[in-house]
């Protein structure tokens, strides 16, 4: 059931909608919506403008929040946040640092699978933004803190850098990996890749670095064909602690 203050999303009539509920009203070209009628509300419910167009009340989940909820920059696509989740394992028996929280949308992704997460940001406005997200998200085991991740302390299954990283975060990365833990990076250069493969291969036995490629497929009465869009984001480093 909706709450009070819940964020809410509202599709229909090749829309949507991303509101809170609560004692606002919301302009459409369809008409007003009173948005203190989505409290107590269930998913699948339909809520009516004032002209009579319906709409469907959706909970979001993460995949919503990449798409609607207020970002501070470009966040990791969906595609680099599951190969990160699936070459790492994650589960919910694990602990993960995640640093470079941005908007904390890899963080409320994590949040769904993992035990518990703690994400870094260094920079407050991006701290508090992305706390904001994680609320909205209903997610009590994610934490964000503005700190600096070489700041870090405790032992983690996973640890995630999405932001400029230097030789040391590799080396603080392994001090706080747990034996059979990963180190997941993503980095949108070359250059910063090299750093992160030359910094891992004498800190973890195992360090592999990918390059994830999506293709949309578009259909039309003319026929199927791949999405024309860059299908290009960055490169996923995954590093292993199997040795001390």
């Amino acid at each position: 059931m909706i709450g009070e203050n819940d964020r809410v999303v509202l599709s229909g009539e090749g829309r949507e909608y991303w509101v809170r509920a609560g004692a606002h009203r919301l302009s459409t070209d369809k008409g007003m919506i009173d948005l203190s009628a989505l409290v107590g509300c269930m998913p699948g419910d339909e809520i009516h403008t004032h002209l009579g167009t319906a709409f469907v009340v959706r909970i979001p989940r993460a995949t919503d929040f990449f798409v609607h909820a207020r970002r501070s920059g470009a966040p990791m696509l969906p595609k680099d946040i599951g190969m990160t989740i699936a070459y790492t394992g994650m589960n919910k028996r694990d602990t993960v640092l995640d640093a470079g929280t941005g908007s904390g949308i890899a963080a409320i992704f994590f949040g769904g699978i993992a035990k518990n997460v703690v994400t870094c940001e260094q920079r407050e406005e991006f701290a508090r933004l992305a706390a904001s997200n994680i609320a909205d998200a209903g997610l009590t085991s994610v934490e964000a803190v503005c700190a600096d991740v070489m700041d870090a302390e405790g032992e983690f299954d996973v640890v995630h850098l999405d932001m400029q990283i230097r030789e040391e975060h590799v080396r603080r990365a392994h001090a706080l990996l747990r034996y059979g833990g990963y180190l997941a990076t993503y980095t949108p250069f070359l250059e910063q890749t090299y750093l992160v493969m030359d910094s891992a291969r004498d800190l973890f036995s195992e360090v592999h670095t990918y390059e994830v490629i999506e293709r949309e497929m578009t259909r039309s009465q003319r026929g199927t064909r791949p999405s024309t869009r860059v299908c290009h984001s960055g490169y996923i480093t995954i590093a292993r602690k199997v040795h001390h």
